[in-house]
């Protein structure tokens, strides 16, 4: 099934230490509350190495799903957010990469 009507807002982050990854995972799951998100998948790398096109450095993913770049921007200002960024993502990564998208 195609989605329509989505902004989907994906985040992959590299952890300064990988013994963190269970704190950082418990700050992902801060963000499950959010009102306006639709749907979040909050993930690690898959063991899919078969190809070499598959990217696999990352430590985290989160993958949210939202009906409109509004509810995105509300999401960006909920206080969980900030929580998640203040106390996890602030500290713990070394990197992060975000692609947000909308239906072509």
């Amino acid at each position: 099934m195609q989605l329509k009507n989505t902004f989907s807002h994906q985040v992959y982050f590299w952890l300064n230490d990988k013994a963190d990854l269970p704190k950082f995972i418990e700050g992902l799951n801060v963000l499950v509350p959010i009102k306006t998100i639709r749907q979040i998948h909050i993930g690690v790398p898959a063991p899919s190495e078969m190809r070499d096109v598959i990217e696999r450095s990352y430590d985290a993913s989160l993958c949210v799903l939202f009906d409109s770049l509004a509810d995105h921007d509300d999401y960006q200002i909920d206080p969980l957010h900030d929580i998640f960024r203040d106390q996890y993502a602030g500290p713990l990564c070394k990197k992060v990469m975000v692609l947000d998208s909308i239906d072509a």
